[in-house]
């Protein structure tokens, strides 16, 4: 096959822009916004209680721990929190992450493309946490959270700002991608790497390609997008570890002709970033505090409960129902069908809408089979039909609005309707975070009760309570707060 490619040249190319922005931010930048870490102190709350929540479901507890029974890293090991787990930092991170993302419940971030990047702190936790005990045998002071703090930071800007202008969905790849290579970024920094060698890892992660988004559409959805998260931030890791034994980078991963990453999975598209890395992502991160559903259901699903004491009585009647939407939301989870698991409930609109109108509620447990099989939930599911409002999309899309609004609307069989339920802006949106916070740690109480005795849950109330307290904390001794 001709590739029509000539004669190569073999001289070293400059490194390609992005890579080099993305190594210096990771390695020099400072952090000096109050509003970030105050706004990453509740992310790490949040994070650690959606993986504790997660550990109630086998689905996720089966594929923890070490890769091989036995195979375990104590001493210096990092803790997986919620379990009894202590192992290399690369195993630790898939452990992590795998728990943060299994129930769809952590953070997400809306752009041109989607994520959640708090999906980052498996690669971080693992990584401070196993350099906290390595640096402690050898006479060295710990990181602490603040670390950790900063570090969470720098990921969420990576992964959102590159997010803002550049769709990898429309060409078929999951943003997993993004995770990998803030992960990479970051973990390398963490682990001490040069500005040259955080340069050659990511230009790694770069040309790892992109993990297929199959597993998130239908026909194909499953549950390896609850895990897929944590493979990419387990393989940040690993890129780093390589790039630290001096492994060598390639400075032109994004843009080499035909071979590149922009080329081969772009379809020729520059990668770009319309603003410089800084502290903005995570100030405007959008929290899950209510529902463990797809972000862009989310103002749906307040639309429903809102609905439910009007319609509860009264489901026999109902002619149909119309859901208002963006084209995001029409796109990745507008899904008609037969739904086979809870990875496939989880991104259906229509499911995410037919639950609170029936129950009042929407928890973790209503995408399992033994409420699936209600069939007032299909029944009600016929009756849908998703509508795409433009100006939703355009708002949606907007740097000073970045709405994710829903409205849902019922109609009679008599003729008559209910009114139309619009909600713009979620509780976790920063327009609301006077309302969601309160309510973001009511939610990460309840999960760290869950899995932890009740004194060290008012040990962890009480430091995570602090700022400045949680930030001087050892990391090491943040961990073992977490640990069985």
């Amino acid at each position: 096959m001709s590739t029509d490619m000539g004669i190569l040249d073999a001289k070293r190319p400059e490194f390609d822009e992005l890579l080099t922005k993305i190594a210096k931010y990771a390695c020099e930048y400072e952090i000096k916004s109050d509003l970030a870490y105050e706004t990453a102190r509740y992310c790490l709350m949040d994070t650690i209680g959606c993986g504790l929540l997660a550990l109630n479901f086998p689905a996720c507890t089966k594929l923890l721990g070490p890769v091989v029974e036995g195979a375990e890293f104590r001493p210096l090991g990092a803790k997986v929190f919620g379990t009894s787990y202590q192992l290399e930092p690369v195993r630790a991170a898939f452990n992590v992450g795998a728990m943060v993302r299994w129930l769809d419940f952590n953070d997400t971030w809306l752009a041109a493309e989607w994520g959640h990047p708090s999906d980052n702190l498996g690669a971080i936790w693992a990584v401070c946490d196993y350099l906290s005990r390595k640096n402690i045998s050898k006479g060295k002071a710990p990181l602490t959270v603040k670390d950790a703090l900063t570090a969470m930071i720098k990921a969420h800007e990576i992964q959102g700002i590159i997010a803002l202008e550049n769709c990898f969905n429309k060409v078929g790849m999951d943003h997993v991608l993004l995770v990998r290579i803030a992960s990479t970024a970051v973990a390398c920094a963490l682990l001490g790497g040069s500005f040259e060698e955080v340069r050659n890892a990511v230009s790694h992660a770069f040309i790892d390609g992109g993990a297929l988004r199959t597993y998130r559409h239908a026909p194909n959805t499953g549950s390896r997008k609850s895990w897929a998260a944590g493979d990419a931030s387990s393989r940040g890791v690993d890129l780093a570890l390589k790039a630290l034994t001096g492994e060598m980078g390639y400075p032109s991963a994004l843009s080499a002709k035909f071979w590149g990453y922009e080329d081969v999975k772009m379809k020729g598209q520059k990668l770009t970033i319309p603003q410089e890395f800084g502290s903005y992502v995570m100030e405007n991160v959008l929290f899950k505090i209510s529902f463990p559903a797809e972000f862009h259901a989310q103002t749906a699903v307040e639309a429903a409960l809102a609905l439910h004491d009007e319609v509860k009585n009264r489901l026999d009647e109902v002619e149909k129902i119309v859901i208002t939407t963006q084209e995001s939301g029409h796109r990745i989870i507008n899904k008609t069908g037969e739904l086979a698991n809870p990875a496939d409930r989880d991104h259906c609109i229509q499911y995410m809408v037919a639950v609170p109108l029936i129950y009042g509620e929407l928890k973790a447990e209503h995408y399992e089979d033994s409420v699936a099989k209600d069939p007032r939930i299909d029944a009600l599911r016929s009756k849908m039909e998703v509508e795409v409002d433009d100006r939703y999309t355009k708002e949606y899309l907007e740097s000073d609005k970045r709405s994710i609004a829903n409205a849902v609307q019922i109609f009679y069989k008599d003729g008559t309707s209910s009114k139309k339920v619009e909600v713009e802006y979620p509780i976790g949106h920063r327009r609301r975070r006077s309302d969601g916070i309160p309510l973001l740690i009511e939610k990460f109480e309840r999960n760290i009760a869950l899995k932890l005795s009740p004194k060290k849950c008012e040990q962890i109330k009480k430091i995570c309570a602090s700022q400045k307290e949680l930030e001087a904390m050892p990391f090491n001794d943040f961990s073992d707060l977490f640990a069985l």
